[in-house]
């Protein structure tokens, strides 16, 4: 015990450290990784495609139910026989989801897949 409290794992693994001459600590390729400028610049693309679109398919679907709450009256709106505003509206919700995934896909190989595959390189795994 050190003190009052029991010895923990860390307080091992710092004690055997300290042992070993002064050396610094082995360094985590991992933690390297997640702190370099290509790690940082990666999650900021990222963020910069997810977050905007996020928020345009929310407003878009939350603007689809406020109007089927309060304004029946235009989703009920006749366009082509038994087709009226509220079912096209609903039917291009299924379809902008399609497009965001589509959207994202052709993004990710244009922009993020090739950052990865240096950043994964650099930590010698196979890039796949």
């Amino acid at each position: 015990m050190t003190g009052d409290r029991p010895v923990s794992w860390v307080d091992v693994s710092t004690t055997e450290r300290a042992d070993d001459a002064g050396a610094p600590p082995p360094a985590d390729p991992w933690i390297d990784a997640a702190r370099s400028a290509q790690f940082t610049g990666l999650r900021r693309r990222l963020r910069g495609f997810v977050f905007p679109m996020t928020a345009f398919f929310l407003i878009w679907y939350f603007l689809y139910v406020l109007l089927a709450a309060f304004a029946p009256g235009f989703m009920s709106i006749r366009l082509a026989g038994n087709i009226n505003v509220g079912l096209v509206f609903g039917l291009l919700q299924f379809v902008t989801t399609f497009v965001i995934t589509m959207s994202y896909v052709r993004f990710a190989n244009r922009h993020l897949d090739p950052v990865r595959s240096q950043i994964r390189t650099q930590l010698g795994g196979d890039d796949r």
